[in-house]
């Protein structure tokens, strides 16, 4: 280069001045645009080797699908919607960065669909999403919407739900970024009707407000040591490829939809329609629309940013039965195996088990409500068995009392050596015969 040139950048040839300052290494020299540019490059490698790692765990939604078939029975609506939605949402993001296969004429930026989910307790809400972000294998996050508060109150804030995730993904941010966040018991943040008094609603509409910006898609900073200070080092996570789930029980919703498809009979005498049989709750639910949440106290804006909202139908007796032995952590298979590791197998008749799911459906909470009806039955055999060396079989039956109702009663049967016959459970003496009955 002879000594009249200026020195330029070798990559964009920009000459060497006070305000274009350059970098000189042995054979060329870089001016600051280009480092930018060259650092994003860089940036966005790391970012094709995470969408590499990513790649082979996308599948179908019909493989979605038979994977929540094995740990949820029935809800095959909501399945087949969260199926496509997680499918969508992925396939967004391993595409994101590539060239279109059909040119549109113009650049399409794909935005994110949310899901809320509404439906009674204990119908698998929970299980579904966290059944799909463990199919998935990324970072998984549940928080609760009651412990929510707005910022500058006693509770949590909206920013712990993105701090939860991060942790969730080992404190890597690009990570957690793929990540899943599912807000249970959102229907706590209906807004409430304050009458004449004018109360700041600090845990309801304040919380859907502040949660408005981070659904949508915002940068939040989190501190790498869990306070915010001056001093302390931040994070910075963008929500925007992040999928938000939320769900909720929603009580009282059903009576709001039944109002508005079956408008109250305002005729006398022979003016007056002849009486419908009331819709069930699955057919109620199955009729939702957004202006029914807003009704519920959901604000507008909140609806809005969860385009996709399915509902999860009430367990019947027969859903029941299923929830007891087929799926894959069945409780049925849990009570075996915890009787199995004292050495002692469980059998449950099927007359056993129709009474547990009956029993169940009393109960209005669900497929929870097995495990308590089970829990109940075979606590004094639980509290007993220990101290019981010899003890090999446990039949839990269902007898009839001197009533007329049925009663649930556990019969014990105990090693060959004495080739003892089944005994009732709490007693060892054969001639005794004591019944252990659950009175549910």
């Amino acid at each position: 280069m002879d000594k009249t040139d200026k020195p330029c950048c070798s990559f964009c040839g920009a000459e060497k001045s006070p305000t274009v300052p350059l970098i000189a290494g042995n054979d060329g020299r870089i001016c600051e645009a280009c480092v930018k540019l060259a650092h994003q490059v860089v940036s966005s490698w790391g970012q094709r080797r995470k969408n590499q790692q990513m790649a082979p765990q996308l599948r179908t939604p019909a493989e979605y699908k038979k994977h929540l078939d094995e740990s949820v029975i029935g809800q095959e609506a909501a399945k087949e919607t969260l199926a496509v939605a997680v499918y969508n949402h992925y396939l967004r993001l391993l595409n994101c960065d590539r060239e279109p296969v059909c040119q549109l004429g113009e650049q399409v930026e794909l935005e994110k669909s949310n899901i809320l989910m509404a439906g009674p307790s204990g119908t698998g809400k929970t299980l579904l999403v966290r059944t799909l972000a463990r199919i998935l294998g990324v970072p998984f996050a549940m928080a609760d919407a009651t412990t929510l508060t707005q910022a500058g109150y006693v509770g949590d804030d909206v920013d712990s739900i993105i701090a939860r995730l991060l942790d969730a993904a080992g404190g890597d941010v690009q990570q957690a970024q793929w990540g899943i966040v599912y807000i249970d018991e959102v229907d706590k943040l209906a807004k409430r009707s304050g009458g004449g008094t004018a109360v700041r609603d600090i845990s309801g509409e304040g919380v859907q407000q502040a949660l408005l910006k981070m659904v949508e898609g915002t940068e939040v900073r989190i501190s790498k040591s869990g306070r915010r200070s001056e001093h302390s080092e931040e994070q910075v996570v963008d929500t925007r490829n992040i999928l938000f789930i939320a769900g909720g029980a929603f009580p009282g919703l059903e009576a709001m939809v039944s109002s508005r498809i079956q408008p109250k009979n305002t005729g006398i005498g022979f003016h007056a329609q002849p009486r419908r049989e009331a819709p069930s709750i699955n057919e109620l639910m199955a009729s939702l629309l957004p202006d029914d949440l807003h009704e519920f106290g959901l604000i507008p804006e909140f609806i809005g940013r969860f385009p996709i909202i399915t509902f999860l139908q009430e367990l019947d007796h027969a859903t029941l039965l299923r929830i007891l032995t087929e799926p894959r952590n069945a409780l049925v298979k849990q009570y075996k195996q915890l009787f199995a590791y004292q050495g002692v197998e469980l059998v449950i008749t099927d007359a056993a088990l129709s009474h547990i799911a009956d029993q169940a459906l009393t109960r209005k909470t669900g497929a929870r409500g097995l495990r308590a009806v089970l829990e109940a039955t075979l606590q004094q055999t639980m509290f007993n068995m220990p101290s019981q060396p010899l003890l090999r079989v446990c039949t839990l039956d269902l007898v009839e009392r001197e009533d007329g109702d049925g009663a649930l009663q556990v019969l014990t049967g105990l090693a060959d050596e004495g080739r003892e016959p089944l005994q009732a459970c709490p007693s060892v003496a054969v001639e005794e015969k004591s019944v252990l009955s659950a009175d549910l």
